[in-house]
């Protein structure tokens, strides 16, 4: 499972890593210092390159040693925010905020007479499971699951959630602790009543998991990772295959379906076509963004569709007997095949709408129509087609926003998400026939005003040459004179893209005079393949260089100046951020690092590093591993290096990054840096990778950010 983007990028906005907040005095601009960490050096040999880790110990998680190690950083983390002057005003002010946003649906799906969706309503932790007889009308809303009143202390989450054809019953992956380790369970939609069956680890941050209905809504179909006892221990989160569950039997009943020829580490996800005869299966081998495509039909029996090699990157069943795919097969911006289900063996796919200059990324069939949504270099618009791929008509949109999700429904109308850097998300309803789609009752509405705030988007010019887009939000009327406190964004990877979000709490940001940049580096998928190609395995330094040159624009075109210039990334962006602290310490005042990778050479070892081998590459091969080496942050750190003022977030219970990559790089940070500036490591016990995480560990975690930069940067509170 990838590692996954941060800030609003992560599913539903939910997931906040976004800054720190507070002005901070002189006296405050280093943190106490701890017993320096005892090195225990080990030496690995590398295609006959030896290696030494002086840290290696700190990979333990369980060993007494480690947690009193980490314990210690924690206190000292502690000790320093706690006394920034503002901090604890800050989470009260963040606190009242949330107590005062509105509800948020997403993850919208329809269902003949109903819709299920998932609703967050601070200040409740964790976001429930509702339903609704349309988007219009609220007060047929009903409360079908509440994690919250499962777990007072709020660690328990939705995973995901799947109802079947006829909306009766609806399966819940449920988990733990932001583990991400899910459970499947059963409820009756009318009712709320959870049914006996119970199936454990059918998700989990490898490779996720998903379940889709057989059409009579008696069983499901579902991803399932080896019992214990099936395959060795290390290979407990690998292997995943499909099985079918029956309701009102014991899940060790359960009957294999497919997946003894997937890869080791293969991602599937399920979906079943809306007449219940046919049952897709698109596999991801890791997360390199090569898919194969499986289709259960009524025979029984299932056939594969596209192979990794046929780059066909996204496949939807449509309610025409037809299947819709999304090919960048020597179109790397994308074009859409359709295919009968009648004969489906991809030769006979007709392509119906052909490659162009934006990024398909995005496809709802109706009864009617195909709807089509692209990328324009990060902002989107979306496209209605007949289902022969005439009649092409553009769907309106505000500029530069975001559709993030799109919802066809029972009656052939579309319901799609829509949300930009300074307007909240909304759902808009696009009916047959209509030119302008409609806001429906389900929008969000934000406790503070963005009225001042505008957008534009400039361009950075890369090493060699390519433009990179920088969305920059301020306050109107922002001079343009070095002196703006600015905070600069990215990931980079993937091909996941930075597109536009709203994120209520940068309004702490923007009123102690702050610009917040978002970079479309490569590495993503802004531009299609190539843009993602170019930053992917051997190359992944151009991502770095990409975001190097961000920087510098924003320098030279005197947005702001190097002592007032702050970086921001999480998981991936983690990894970029490690690389902009040890390629140009002196680029940047501050940087806030979340659940970042730092040591290349040995990612790979952790269960979900070996999905992420090809997006990154691996030592064993002895090009990608002397790429991996020549960037990998964890070993160039240099001594007597003055680095930039550092805080970096992890949780205990991440699958996703292991929490060591910190403990380690922190380590060596601290025994490197000559600087004087804070070295800080701040670890979460009850958050594993962001996603289930409580609200109010979340809302700390903010306030610790934005107090952070807010006392680097000198961002006093406007009066």
């Amino acid at each position: 499972m990838r590692v996954g983007p941060f800030l609003a990028h992560m599913k539903t906005n939910r997931f906040l890593f976004l800054i720190g907040a507070i002005a901070a005095l002189s006296s405050l601009s280093a943190a106490e210092p701890n017993s320096p960490t005892p090195k225990k050096p080990v030496s690995d040999e590398y295609q006959g390159v030896k290696v030494q880790d002086d840290y290696q110990w700190l990979e333990k998680d369980d060993d007494p040693k480690v947690k009193a190690w980490s314990e210690s950083e924690n206190q000292k983390t502690r000790a320093y925010l706690d006394k920034l002057p503002d901090r604890a005003a800050i989470e009260k002010q963040l606190t009242d905020w949330y107590a005062k946003t509105s509800p948020s649906y997403s993850g919208l799906i329809s269902r003949p007479g109903i819709l299920f969706a998932e609703k967050f309503q601070p200040p409740k932790q964790q976001p429930m499971l509702v339903t609704l007889a349309s988007a219009d009308d609220l007060k047929s809303e009903k409360v079908l699951l509440d994690p919250n009143a499962l777990d007072a202390k709020g660690t328990t989450a939705i995973d995901w959630s799947v109802p079947s054809r006829d909306g009766k019953f609806v399966a819940v992956s449920i988990s733990q602790g932001g583990s991400e380790d899910g459970t499947l369970h059963f409820y009756e939609t009318a009712t709320g009543k959870a049914l006996p069956d119970t199936i454990a680890h059918v998700q989990y941050p490898t490779a996720a998991g998903s379940a889709a209905w057989n059409g009579e809504g008696t069983g499901v179909y579902y991803t399932r990772y080896p019992r214990k006892g099936e395959r060795p221990d290390a290979d407990l989160n690998f292997y995943q295959q499909v099985y079918f569950h029956k309701l009102g039997t014991a899940d060790t009943e359960d009957t294999y379906a497919i997946g003894k020829e997937f890869p080791r580490i293969a991602e599937v996800q399920l979906e079943a076509s809306r007449d219940g005869k046919y049952i897709l299966a698109k596999v991801e081998n890791g997360d390199g963004g090569d898919y194969a495509h499986y289709l259960l039909g009524p025979d029984g029996s299932w056939r594969q569709i596209t192979q990794f090699s046929d780059q066909v990157k996204a496949a939807r069943l449509g309610r025409d007997n037809a299947l819709y795919l999304l090919s960048r097969e020597n179109a790397p911006r994308g074009k859409v095949l359709r295919l009968p289900l009648d004969t489906p063996e991809l030769a006979k796919a007709v392509m119906i709408v052909p490659a162009g200059d934006a990024v398909i990324n995005r496809l709802e069939p109706t009864a009617d129509a195909l709807y089509v949504g692209d990328l324009l270099g990060g902002p989107s618009q979306v496209r209605r087609f007949g289902l022969d791929g005439k009649g092409e008509a553009m769907v309106p949109i505000p500029k530069i926003s975001t559709v993030s999700e799109m919802v066809a429904l029972e009656d052939n109308s579309l319901l799609f998400r829509d949300v930009s850097y300074t307007e909240p998300a909304g759902w808009f309803h696009l009916v047959a026939g209509k030119a302008e789609p409609v806001k429906t009752a389900l929008v969000n509405t934000s406790p503070v005003s963005f009225a001042d705030i505008e957008v534009t988007r400039e361009n950075a010019t890369a090493k060699d040459g390519t433009k990179i887009p920088l969305n920059i939000i301020r306050k109107k009327g922002t001079k343009l004179d070095g002196q703006n406190p600015t905070l600069l964004y990215g990931y980079g990877g993937y091909g996941v893209s930075m597109t536009p979000g709203f994120e209520f709490t940068r309004r702490l940001w923007f009123d102690r005079g702050g610009v917040y940049v978002v970079a479309n580096i490569r590495g993503g998928g802004e531009f299609g393949e190539e843009w993602h190609k170019a930053g992917n395995l051997a190359k992944k330094q151009t991502v770095f260089d990409d975001f190097a040159a961000a920087a510098d624009y924003l320098i030279k075109q005197e947005w702001t100046r190097t002592e007032k210039l702050s970086m921001l990334g999480g998981s991936n962006g983690g990894l970029l951020m490690g690389a902009m602290i040890t390629q140009h310490p002196e680029l940047m005042r501050a940087v806030v690092s979340a659940v970042g990778i730092y040591d290349m050479l040995r990612v790979e070892l952790a269960p979900n590093g070996a999905f992420n081998v090809t997006e990154f590459g691996t030592v064993k091969d002895p090009e990608q591993f002397k790429a991996l080496y020549a960037y990998s942050p964890y070993h160039h750190v240099v001594d007597g290096t003055k680095y930039p003022s550092i805080l970096m977030l992890t949780g205990a219970n991440d699958g996703r990054v292991a929490p060591y990559h910190s403990r380690k790089m922190i380590a060596r940070l601290e025994a490197a840096n000559k600087s004087g500036k804070p070295v800080l490591l701040r670890t979460s016990s009850s958050a594993g990778h962001g996603i289930g995480t409580a609200l109010s560990e979340r809302i700390k975690q903010a306030a610790d950010q934005y107090a952070f930069l807010f006392a680097q940067l000198e961002m006093a509170a406007k009066k």
